[in-house]
């Protein structure tokens, strides 16, 4: 049985885990119209992504005899100054992301509850290659800028995801 604070917890995660579903889906509109359907198929699959690990929370949450309580997601924003910002708002809200995964696998281990902490040691993981990954992207487009065929070859590389 979950603790009250640590399902409070869990919820408020499953909700962070929801806006960042739509952040990603936010930056795949804006990637759209800038002609850079690469990032956006990137983006769209991290969006996927993010719903999944939404969905995992939910439902270890109710396999442990809590309750899933849905809050409301913040409108993300629209607009980005170009597509090395767009990455590095990626980056740091990875980072914010962990941050939380961090201080959720302090309280179960706070209170002992060991089933939390397996399950969150998979998204200490992820979050792992969450990081990794947009951290490549970020410092491949700080070598290639953001203009000419190096932008168009990312891009190309992005629409890859998935299929390799």
């Amino acid at each position: 049985m979950l603790s009250k604070t640590l399902q409070k917890a869990l919820n408020e995660q499953i909700n962070r885990e929801f806006y960042s579903s739509y952040l990603y889906l936010s930056m795949a509109a804006y990637s759209e119209s800038h002609n850079l359907p690469g990032f956006a198929h990137w983006m769209k699959l991290q969006q996927q992504e993010e719903v999944g690990h939404a969905m995992k929370i939910y439902k270890y949450v109710h396999e442990r005899g809590g309750r899933v309580e849905l809050g409301a997601i913040e409108q993300p924003p629209a607009d980005f100054k170009s597509p090395t910002a767009l990455f590095q708002d990626v980056l740091n809200h990875e980072r914010s992301i962990t941050a939380h995964i961090n201080k959720l696998y302090e309280k179960a281990l706070k209170e002992n509850d060991y089933a939390s902490q397996v399950m969150l040691q998979w998204f200490i993981e992820e979050q792992v290659e969450e990081e990794a990954s947009a951290s490549a992207i970020l410092e491949t487009l700080k070598m290639a800028g953001e203009k000419g065929q190096a932008l168009i070859m990312l891009d190309r590389q992005l629409a890859r995801r998935g299929q390799q």
